[in-house]
């Protein structure tokens, strides 16, 4: 009787951390942006964070959902990719607001546009989907160009993907390359941060999130059988993630001399 009284209690109880671990692990990877967020919008300077993160994570998220069919995995991370390429774009489109607000001169570049190599331009030129500048890959000056290169990349990827996903050394390669791509994620702010050394701009409170949820979620992997290639990558994007922090702490106790003539701007401190 008292096992069956346990048992009453248990169950919903476990069924609940199962709940609560499902939507940790959907939403928790969006929480480290919310400061990095609000502190571009804020400072309206988007210097301190690298857009190649968001690059990062779009590819990665898009290849992990190809990858879910030809190999089904938990739902909690299907729902994940979803919801941080939504993420993602949001990141980019005030991201690239803000840059193109804060341009001294007015040249524009586009992802497909037609004679636009670097010039002046005040109206839009005519678009052309054969004039693709790879000398400023993902620096453009619209939104809507970085959402035609995402678009164009999934319906790529997924004819490709359509046509191999018979092929099970087809399916697992694109498991490995989804979770090794979204292991680089802190690589572009890792690169950033050491070419101005300096994390000025960059959010701590985003770095100690991603470390926190990046840790989560290789338990989270472990512990619910997982494809091997998400536990191998997740614990190369914990280290990813404690050497940007060791970067933030090596910074702040030896910060770089102030040059007369800055190579880029510097938004507050987000602490």
């Amino acid at each position: 009787m008292d096992a069956q009284g346990l048992d009453w209690l248990l169950v919903p109880l476990h069924q609940l951390v199962s709940w609560g671990a499902a939507g940790a692990m959907v939403f928790g990877g969006v929480v480290p942006y919310i400061p990095q967020y609000r502190d571009i919008r804020r400072t309206q300077n988007a210097e301190g964070f690298s857009t190649y993160v968001c690059l990062v994570l779009l590819v990665a998220n898009i290849l992990r959902i190809l990858f879910w069919f030809g190999r089904h995995f938990e739902s909690p991370l299907l729902w994940q990719s979803i919801v941080m390429i939504v993420t993602m774009l949001l990141m980019l489109k005030l991201c690239t607001e803000v840059r193109v607000a804060n341009e001294l001169n007015v040249k524009r570049r586009f992802f497909s546009a037609a004679d636009n190599k670097d010039e002046e331009v005040k109206v839009p030129p005519r678009r052309s989907y054969l004039d693709f500048d790879p000398h400023h890959f993902w620096h453009w000056s619209s939104f809507a160009d970085y959402l035609q290169c995402v678009l164009a990349f999934t319906g790529i990827a997924g004819y490709i993907t359509y046509l191999s996903i018979d092929s099970a050394l087809f399916v697992e390669t694109l498991g490995f390359l989804a979770v090794l791509t979204e292991a680089m994620l802190g690589v572009p702010q890792l690169y950033r941060n050491h070419r101005y050394q300096s994390t000025e701009g960059m959010s701590i409170k985003m770095v100690l999130m991603w470390t926190s949820g990046d840790t989560f979620k290789m338990a989270y992997f472990l512990l619910n059988g997982a494809p091997l290639q998400f536990s191998v990558c997740g614990l190369l994007q914990v280290m990813v993630d404690l050497a940007i922090l060791a970067q933030a702490y090596a910074f702040s106790r030896h910060p770089p001399k102030p040059t007369p003539h800055a190579v880029h701007s510097t938004s507050a401190k987000a602490l």
